[in-house]
């Protein structure tokens, strides 16, 4: 079965980093577009928050940009979300997709998107 797999989620404090991983099971990324989305308690699903097309090329949302970063290692098939100073509004399930294209995270039409990690930032 074809699935994305995040990992890396955890509980952290305020000011804190977290590494998200997303990897492939059954298909690999290349040629994919890929995408984090997040969804806070009570809230519906935000992003994408970053993306990362086949070229490495980067986009981020205005409200991410600078304390998070996306990456992808290529040797390794997996996308990567650093996320640095952390706040508790950070705290969701945050979730990857890949898509053929950027347009297909853009309008929420991703091809695969993960199960999701959960991220919880508290003292």
């Amino acid at each position: 079965q074809k699935q994305l797999v995040e990992s890396g989620g955890g509980l952290v404090q305020p000011g804190g980093s977290l590494r998200l991983s997303c990897s492939p099971s059954g298909f690999t990324l290349d040629y994919y577009s890929i995408g984090w989305f997040r969804q806070a308690p009570g809230k519906e699903r935000e992003g994408p928050l970053c993306m990362i097309n086949s070229d490495s090329i980067t986009y981020y949302a205005d409200s991410v940009k600078g304390p998070f970063t996306i990456s992808r290692d290529n040797a390794k098939d997996t996308v990567f979300l650093q996320m640095n100073s952390l706040k508790p509004e950070d705290t969701a399930v945050y979730y990857c997709a890949a898509g053929r294209g950027l347009v297909t995270l853009t309008t929420n039409t991703p091809e695969f998107w993960g199960q999701g990690t959960q991220v919880t930032v508290s003292s």
